[in-house]
């Protein structure tokens, strides 16, 4: 996906987005993805999603539609020239999820869910970069071939070689 989301995760109580920097004993570090880039910890009682792991509802009920997903499309609708806001009228963020999705499901994605989307998509293009190069699904797909594929034989290799190297270990039995 355009957008690396993996590190990127919404936490209750806590407005705005926030990049994971490393797990605590009581929750985990994290930064703003704004210019101040403050840290601050997350208790364990935050529940904190990830974006990478949500999705928009559409009419399918077996179907959704990943955040990175929508993410690049609204990026490749609109570009660099992204007006709207959560301030913005209703009937316009409607017509925004249309133009997007247009078989998202209108009883499950409430227009609270469509502004927050707004937010999120503001603030994740300000501050993550956008690799064109993923964007592409032809070019992605081959080069994860590629990739597992390279890692795949040296993996193999590896586990040949530790099973060979390794000696059998003998029990020892406790005489008493």
């Amino acid at each position: 996906m355009p957008y690396d989301l993996k590190e990127v995760a919404a936490i209750s109580g806590m407005p705005g987005l926030y990049r994971l920097v490393r797990p605590t004993r009581a929750g985990v570090i994290v930064e703003t993805l704004d210019e101040k880039a403050a840290r601050s910890v997350a208790s364990a009682r935050n529940k904190v999603s990830l974006l990478h792991e949500i999705s928009i509802y559409t009419q399918d009920y077996d179907q959704t539609v990943p955040l990175a997903e929508v993410f690049d499309r609204i990026r490749q609708h609109y570009g660099e020239s992204f007006s709207l806001t959560n301030k913005s009228d209703d009937r316009d963020l409607t017509s925004f999820m249309e133009t997007i999705i247009p078989d998202y499901d209108r009883q499950r994605v409430y227009m609270s869910d469509i502004k927050k989307l707004v937010t999120w998509y503001r603030l994740v293009s300000t501050a993550l970069p956008y690799d064109a190069a993923a964007a592409t699904p032809d070019e992605a797909a081959a080069e994860s071939d590629a990739t597992s594929a390279e890692v795949a034989a040296p993996m193999a290799e590896t586990k040949e070689e530790a099973t060979e190297a390794k000696p059998k270990a003998r029990s020892k039995k406790t005489v008493e």
